[in-house]
């Protein structure tokens, strides 16, 4: 039987990457996780879902939202856990990567988002890819998906979710989100399609790691 491996999938707004992560599981008969990190890592931390899912993706240390999830600030900066103060942001972060590399450890999956490539960035049977598209796909992606008319809007807000990333992912590891270093492969979900794409993916993933299943 083949090690467990993982496929980790960050995405340009509008690329259809949710849709490729998806497939790419389904195709391989896998685990496949988006928003759920944020109910396990709750449930693992002991934490109120409600702070996961406000930091969720957002790289923020507000003062005033630590002190409405009950926890005590010092310096407007720090939050205690235990004996220790850290910015609750990093704590966050770092019971989500730490649930990432356990899960990555016990069975193979997609990981979508979530600084899922620099948190499995050791581990040799994992593989990084970015799925992008052309400005003008992803508004029109977007459009389509959100029923939204109005393609200035549009583009504003693809614009912004993809700088929201952007700052999560460089204020968690200093590293510029899209960079080419992180990722084996970066690929346009119009060329082929979410269909072929994640074939490819796949494909990629065997060259790379041997036969995945």
């Amino acid at each position: 039987m083949a090690e467990n491996f993982s496929i980790t999938i960050a995405r340009q707004c509008g690329s259809h990457g949710r849709s490729v992560a998806k497939k790419i599981a389904e195709k391989l008969g896998i685990d496949y996780y988006d928003r759920e990190l944020i109910s396990l890592a709750a449930k693992k931390s002991g934490m109120n879902q409600k702070i996961f899912e406000d930091f969720d993706e957002k790289p923020t240390n507000s003062l005033l939202y630590s002190l409405a999830m009950g926890a005590y600030a010092m310096d407007g900066q720090y939050v205690y856990w235990g004996d220790s103060a850290v910015p609750l942001s990093d704590k966050v972060y770092n019971i989500q990567s730490e649930l990432i590399r356990n899960i990555a450890a016990e069975k193979s999956c997609v990981f979508l988002g979530r600084c899922a490539d620099y948190a499995l960035r050791d581990n040799y049977r994992s593989v990084h890819i970015m799925v992008t598209d052309h400005l003008e796909n992803r508004i029109a992606n977007y459009m389509a998906e959100n029923n939204v008319t109005d393609r200035k809007k549009a583009e504003d807000e693809v614009q912004k979710i993809d700088k929201k990333r952007a700052n999560y992912y460089s204020f968690h590891t200093n590293k510029t989100w899209g960079s080419a270093d992180s990722f084996d492969l970066c690929v346009r979900t119009s060329v082929l399609g979410i269909e072929g794409t994640a074939d490819m993916i796949i494909a990629f993933a065997e060259r790379k790691l041997g036969k995945l299943i």
